[in-house]
């Protein structure tokens, strides 16, 4: 059956299909003018809220990068080359990084300011403070392998100076394990000295053996070669 033909008349009664969607979208619009209006203020909100966060992100770290400055300078500048800070010298640093810890928590510095702590409770035998600020800091760079691999050393040292020999060697046998460790020098050496602290010679003459092999350049091989 033909198709039948569309008569110029009718052809001029029939509504223009573009004219029928711009009617169609003039009245969807009218319709629903106010969600629109609601949703237009919402994302100008959103977008208005990441740039005052952005922006406030930005004024705590450039804050709190200047309160740790001053922290590392109190702790650094106190002392003559090659010497230790005093106690009073200690405690004013350890104050003004917790400070940064305190006022800045959000920043950068904050974070880098955990190991400081860590380090200055360790330089006064405080060790389960110690052991309490570098967990804190391994957590917050969790998943960068180099930073927590070096917190897990200074971690050892922690419990090595506390007595618990046997959970710093439980830190120290997976760094010395992987051969991609890039500290896996030092965590040997370290293993090898808590072995032979905890009694167990034979283990720190194996760790020995093994370093020599491996670190034919290392400044630290006449001393192994000493201790075997």
């Amino acid at each position: 059956m033909a198709n039948k033909k569309i008569s110029r008349k009718e052809l001029l009664k029939s509504p223009d299909e573009f004219l029928t969607l711009s009617s169609r979208a003039a009245v969807f619009f009218g319709a629903h003018v106010r969600e629109l209006k609601i949703v237009g203020i919402a994302v100008v909100v959103i977008v208005a809220g990441y740039l005052s966060v952005y922006a406030y992100m930005g004024h705590v770290n450039k804050k709190g990068q200047e309160a740790y400055n001053l922290a590392y300078n109190a702790l650094t500048d106190t002392a003559e080359p090659g010497a230790t800070p005093g106690e009073e010298d200690l405690k004013a640093a350890e104050d003004l990084f917790e400070q940064v810890i305190n006022q800045y928590g959000m920043s950068k510095a904050a974070r880098l300011a955990l190991p400081q702590v860590g380090h200055i409770k360790f330089t006064q035998e405080n060790y389960e403070d110690a052991v309490r600020y570098y967990d804190r800091f391994k957590e917050e760079i969790s998943g960068r392998k180099d930073y927590e691999d070096l917190t897990s050393l200074a971690l050892a040292s922690c419990y090595e100076a506390k007595g618990e020999m046997e959970k710093s060697i439980s830190i120290l046998k997976p760094l010395v394990a992987d051969p991609a460790n890039p500290f896996r020098e030092t965590a040997m050496l370290n293993l090898e000295r808590v072995y032979r602290l905890d009694n167990q010679p034979d283990k720190a003459h194996d760790i020995l053996e093994k370093f020599v092999e491996e670190f034919k350049t290392s400044p630290f091989l006449s001393m192994a070669k000493a201790r075997l």
